[in-house]
């Protein structure tokens, strides 16, 4: 079931998002990772659109929205674009899952407004480990801005990734992510790419975006946002994911109201890889 696209502009910026179901059922917004697109989030669209309006953006930056000029991609301007969508569609009350980079703007918006979120599925979206934070922000201020200037500059000024032929980002993009059925692979390569003018492709997402622009929040700040949270909570965790569940539990304890939910054979997908799981999970969750 193909979405319909529309568009809406936030900051002079011209972004894209899809939309499955009725315009007047319940709104539910879908927020994809880092490097990734919102068709991302198709499979999980089509299993909630009967009961649900599904929007899904395509964050500043990456799938058909547009590059920043400037290259802001913090996650200030992130809760910006948000905020512009919900407004853009006179939504007042709204649910939201959120994956990685997704959930982490999802959790901010919850904590920001909190008046404005009936419940939040949050999918490995509270950032980076904490003794990670507390290393980071160990280090000196102007050590904090050196570095992360000498990562932009790096970025700036390194070639885009290019692939000759559509089967050859597949057959790397495949390689990267084997969790992902052959079927799941082409979805997400075929809308995560575009042809360049000499016939080669390269990803839709914008180099600048791997990484917020700024350092986002100290430890003591993340948990003053999971305090201001007043929705529930469902935290979908996969056990073979790279970010750690136990690393995170005393982040999920300052959750007023919240429960993890374990994918033992899961990895930082668990909505593709036990897709039929994860949807039961959350139909119960937000009904």
């Amino acid at each position: 079931m193909a979405p319909r696209a529309n568009f809406f502009e936030s900051q002079r910026l011209r972004l894209h998002y899809a939309e499955w179901g009725d315009s007047q059922a319940r709104p539910l917004l879908l927020l994809h990772g880092g490097r990734d697109h919102c068709r991302n989030w198709d499979w999980v669209a089509e299993r909630l659109c009967a009961d649900w309006r599904i929007i899904a953006p395509d964050l500043r930056g990456h799938g058909d929205s547009q590059w920043c000029p400037s290259g802001t991609y913090t996650y200030d301007a992130y809760l910006w674009d948000l905020l512009a969508l919900v407004e853009y569609l006179g939504i007042e009350r709204i649910s939201i899952i959120g994956h990685s980079l997704g959930g982490n703007i999802a959790l901010r918006f919850a904590a920001a407004f909190p008046e404005r979120v009936c419940q939040l599925v949050c999918i490995e979206g509270l950032g980076t480990s904490p003794d990670e934070v507390e290393r980071t922000y160990a280090a000196p201020y102007s050590q904090r801005l050196r570095e992360n200037a000498l990562y932009r500059q790096r970025l700036s000024s390194r070639p885009r990734q290019g692939y000759t032929t559509l089967e050859q980002a597949l057959e790397h993009y495949h390689k990267r992510n084997p969790s992902l059925t052959a079927t799941q692979a082409r979805h997400l390569v075929n809308h995560g790419l575009r042809q360049l003018d000499d016939g080669h492709y390269t990803w839709k997402f914008d180099d600048l975006s791997r990484k917020p622009s700024q350092t986002c929040a100290s430890e003591s700040e993340i948990r003053q946002l999971i305090e201001s949270v007043e929705c529930p909570v469902l935290l979908p965790w996969g056990g073979r994911s790279f970010f750690s569940l136990e690393e995170n539990r005393e982040r999920i304890s300052a959750f007023a109201d919240a429960r993890v939910r374990l994918y033992p054979e899961a990895g930082h997908w668990p909505h593709h890889v036990v897709l039929d799981e994860f949807i039961e999970d959350v139909m119960a969750f937000l009904c």
